[in-house]
């Protein structure tokens, strides 16, 4: 290789036994016109940090392109610095990585504390105003004024020297490598946000510019390296010098709350073809209710309608979001079903979860439905055709506001008020989040009625709203 000193300018050659590329990504910054306008910033290093943070001193308004992890981020840190922050999002949904049902809860939390969201526009251009400062035009005529623009819309990888030195690249653009991080030259290996790695879900190969699986996938060229991995060696050192894939585990905050997923959402399953899967949704609290301070967690759970296999989940509130993830990650990662989420045995004191943990309910009402112990209706599907709709809450929940179309049987009245539920047509049942509603289908089920129930309740619908618009 040919390197140069930065500091002196001069040049030598270095021979190498085994070389490891590990250039890493930058973040994009699109040609658009004005681009380089004083005041519009990318972060992806410490610098850049160093850059925004002198950049703020004198700042009232900014304006935030991209409504992902970062941008996010910086959304969140900007109004706890005192700024009016607008974001402006590409998408339909903030938190791409989500589907929209899930990211609705960070659409409201940002509004909640006075940020602008733009869904569905483009920013076609920056301009300087007379009077210092910025205008950002987006493709739907609106004109922002800030006084400084944070650029969070993704990265690229950084694979320009191994493309001029004739390695194969993937149709990412990103370094192909196999299992081992070896490159197409037998002797240099490549790690990190420029590779290209396979998705253990989908099967998908494509770009995750994530730390954990940079930090694996240099672990494991380390061991290539140094001979361990061949066919011959023990499974222990096979095992350490493949890379298995990714699963794009992560967790953002913003505004005190957690956003986390692992797996491939709905929306990346449907993309790649996959069809027999199935969902639950649920909102247990954080830890037993009867301790103070517990806070609800919003569970989606994908998983295989065939065999129960877990294929991915998302998480979103204030407490014991990252932890409940985590679990449902290494159960991805080891193949598990929700059978073995049912029966997974966690810590359980009061403050710090439940006898029955999130992930164990998210586990028995996955593996109740696989059973058919508990039909589900998708909020696509609820209340069409000629299906009955029953609410079993109390009169006092149901007067507060309730579903359109619904009719009322508290769950107490339910037994003495079977002859009022139809024989020949089905009957979609739904609660507050689908607890008493279970109970409800469970009733009629053992009576003959053909039923299903609302997966999550009037939460999960309100969600599936906001994201409809």
């Amino acid at each position: 290789i040919q390197v140069r000193d930065l500091r002196s300018g001069e040049t030598r050659r270095e021979r190498y036994d085994a070389l490891v590329l590990s250039p890493g990504a930058e973040a994009l910054r699109p040609t658009l016109p004005g681009i380089d306008l004083p005041g519009i910033f990318v972060l992806r290093t410490i610098p850049d940090s160093r850059r925004i943070r002198e950049a703020v001193g004198d700042a009232t308004r900014a304006v935030v392109v991209g409504g992902g992890f970062i941008g996010l981020e910086m959304v969140e840190n900007l109004v706890r610095r005192g700024l009016e922050v607008t974001v402006v999002e590409l998408a339909d949904q903030l938190m791409p990585p989500l589907d929209p049902e899930m990211a609705s809860a960070v659409t409201t939390r940002l509004r909640d504390n006075g940020v602008t969201v733009l869904l569905e526009q483009a920013v076609e251009a920056f301009e300087e105003r007379p009077e210092g400062g910025l205008r950002v035009r987006t493709s739907s005529g609106e004109e922002l004024e800030a006084d400084i623009a944070i650029l969070g819309i993704g990265v690229r990888p950084l694979s320009g020297l191994a493309q001029e030195a004739g390695l194969e690249l993937g149709s990412r653009g990103g370094i192909r490598v196999d299992e081992s991080m070896r490159t197409s030259d037998p002797d240099i290996w490549a790690v990190g946000d420029a590779v290209e790695v396979r998705d253990v879900v989908t099967g998908a190969v494509g770009l995750v510019p994530l730390a954990g699986p940079a930090n694996r996938q240099g672990r494991i060229a380390a061991a290539a390296i140094l001979g361990r991995g061949g066919e011959k060696a023990p499974p222990a050192e096979r095992s350490a010098a493949r890379f298995r894939g990714v699963q794009a585990t992560a967790v953002c905050g913003v505004f005190d709350l957690t956003v986390a997923i692992t797996g491939a959402s709905e929306k990346v399953l449907r993309r790649a073809g996959i069809e027999h899967y199935a969902k639950i949704y649920l909102h247990p609290g954080n830890h037993v209710d009867y301790y103070p301070g517990a806070q609800p967690i919003h569970i989606k759970l994908l998983f295989s309608s065939e065999d129960g296999r877990i294929l991915g989940a998302q998480a979103v509130g204030e407490e014991g979001v990252a932890r409940r993830i985590d679990v449902i990650a290494m159960a991805l990662q080891m193949s598990g079903t929700v059978f073995d989420l049912e029966e997974a045995e966690l810590c359980y004191a009061p403050q710090f979860g439940a006898a029955k943990d999130p992930v164990n309910l998210a586990g028995m009402i996955a593996a109740n439905h696989l059973r058919n112990d508990l039909p589900l209706v998708d909020f696509s599907e609820f209340g069409r055709g000629d299906a009955e709709i029953v609410d079993v809450r109390s009169r006092d929940e149901f007067e507060e506001g309730h579903l359109p179309g619904t009719r009322n049987i508290p769950i107490e009245e339910l037994r003495t008020r079977l002859h009022e539920l139809p024989t020949d047509r089905e009957i979609h049942l739904v609660c507050g989040v689908g607890q008493r509603a279970y109970y409800a289908t469970r009733a009629l089920l053992q009576r003959g009625f053909d039923v299903r129930n609302l997966s999550g309740g009037i939460k999960t619908y309100q969600a599936f709203k906001d994201a409809s618009g």
